[in-house]
């Protein structure tokens, strides 16, 4: 068994059959076949299930896939550090949260894509609890999220404070008067979410135990559900600032313990730290807090 083995069988894993990891490796049916029935024999265990529809997983090949994929992505990290020479280039995949992608992030990708023309920047952006999974996985060399982490194989980095409030419709004078409604709701992003964990922690602790949401994918849904006066929501005030200035919504600020939160860069304390990886926390550093204090 060795790298090219684990190679063949990884894409077959994924794909889901022969003639499509065949496709995706730039060989021929056969010559892939041929490596996982050698593969198969030199380990003892059979780690496909053949039928009509392609191949799946037996017991031993999944417990094989974990270390396949390990493989891959050591050999892909030292190829990456081979080639870096200490000046930032080459692709670079970063993962955030959609609040601070749509608040904070564009005058920072802006200034790292003028400043380092040479890398390819990718942003993904999720909930705090699937970017953590994609930095541990390595499908993303870091992320912005709701901090605190505390994994063991994530190194954190604080990059700024904020406030979050309460957001409620206009006429709602106060966090306490929202919660008398019998029809009270919450409207938040899908699960995982960490403002929408933040929010039922906060209204639990208040002693509203059932709670009923509605969950969309997108923060104008949001805003406009909030406004009409369904339901209640929790987010950023800065993110908010423009709504509630325009008479749409009212807010609600929470004690520090509740409303106090940190957007913290993670990334995995074993891998790579690229220098075009070095260069973008650098300046997400040094920019995102002053842009932050500029807002207030």
């Amino acid at each position: 068994m060795d790298s090219s083995d684990l190679r063949v069988f990884e894409a077959v894993a994924r794909l889901g059959g022969m003639n499509r990891a065949a496709q995706d490796l730039h060989t021929v049916q056969s010559n892939v076949t041929a490596r996982i029935r050698q593969l198969e024999e030199s380990l003892g265990e059979q780690l496909f299930e053949r039928h009509s529809r392609g191949a799946s997983l037996t017991a031993a090949g999944r417990r094989l896939l974990p270390y396949a994929q390990r493989v891959a992505l050591l050999l892909d990290e030292a190829r990456r550090a081979v080639v870096d020479d200490g000046k930032p280039k080459g692709g670079l995949v970063i993962g955030s949260l959609e609040t601070t992608a749509a608040l904070r992030l564009s005058p920072l990708l802006l200034s790292f894509a003028q400043a380092h023309p040479a890398v390819d920047l990718v942003l993904r952006t999720g909930t705090s609890a699937e970017l953590v999974e994609m930095v541990l996985q390595q499908q993303v060399e870091g992320a912005f999220v709701s901090g605190p982490v505390q994994h063991p194989q994530l190194e954190e980095t604080t990059i700024f404070r904020e406030e979050l409030v309460v957001m409620t419709a206009p006429g709602c004078r106060s966090l306490a008067d929202a919660l008398r409604r019998d029809d009270m709701k919450i409207v938040v992003l899908r699960a995982g979410c960490s403002y929408r964990q933040r929010l039922e922690e906060v209204l639990i602790r208040r002693g509203v135990l059932h709670l009923r949401r509605l969950e969309f994918g997108t923060l104008e849904a949001i805003f406009a559900c909030v406004a009409a006066g369904i339901g209640i929501t929790l987010l950023p005030r800065a993110l908010i600032g423009p709504v509630w200035r325009e008479g749409r919504v009212a807010i609600h600020a929470l004690p520090p313990a509740d409303g106090r939160v940190e957007t913290q860069f993670i990334r995995r304390r074993d891998a790579l730290s690229s220098s075009a990886l070095n260069a973008f926390v650098d300046l997400a550093r040094r920019s995102l807090p002053a842009q932050l204090e500029a807002a207030e």
